[in-house]
C-alpha cells in the first residue's frame, strides 16, 4: 500500500522559484518512472518532467532549462525545482509514479 503526498506549492511573482516534493509512504524500489504533470482550469493535464531509475530525465519544451526533476530513493521522494517561473506555469501540479498512480495535487500560482 503506497500513497503519494505532495507539498511545496504556493504563490510567487514572475521570475521566482518553488520546489515541489512528492513523498511515497512505502517502498518504490521496483518503480521505473516518476513524473510531474500539471493542469490549468479548462485545459488538459500535460506532462512536465519525468525521471527513470537510472536517473535519465525528460522535460516538456515549455519548461526545458528552467525546471529540474530529481529523486531521493532512500526517502522515497521525487522533487521538482522550478526556476524563472512564468504566469503560464500557473496550474495544479500532480506527481505520478508508474504502478502507483497520482498524488492529490498542489496549486502553483505565478502572478504579480
Amino acid at each position: 500500500q503506497v500513497q503519494l503526498v505532495e507539498s511545496g506549492g504556493g504563490l510567487v511573482q514572475p521570475g521566482g522559484s518553488l520546489r515541489l516534493s512528492c513523498a511515497a509512504s512505502g517502498s518504490v524500489f521496483s518503480i521505473n518512472v516518476r513524473a510531474w504533470y500539471r493542469q490549468a482550469p479548462g485545459k488538459q493535464r500535460e506532462f512536465v518532467a519525468g525521471i527513470n531509475n537510472d536517473g535519465a530525465t525528460k522535460y516538456a519544451d515549455s519548461v526545458q532549462g528552467r525546471f529540474t526533476i530529481s529523486r531521493d530513493n532512500a526517502k522515497n521522494t521525487v522533487f521538482l525545482q522550478m526556476n524563472s517561473l512564468k504566469p503560464e506555469d500557473t496550474a495544479v501540479y500532480y506527481c505520478f509514479v508508474s504502478g502507483i498512480g497520482w498524488g492529490q495535487g498542489t496549486q502553483v500560482t505565478v502572478s504579480s
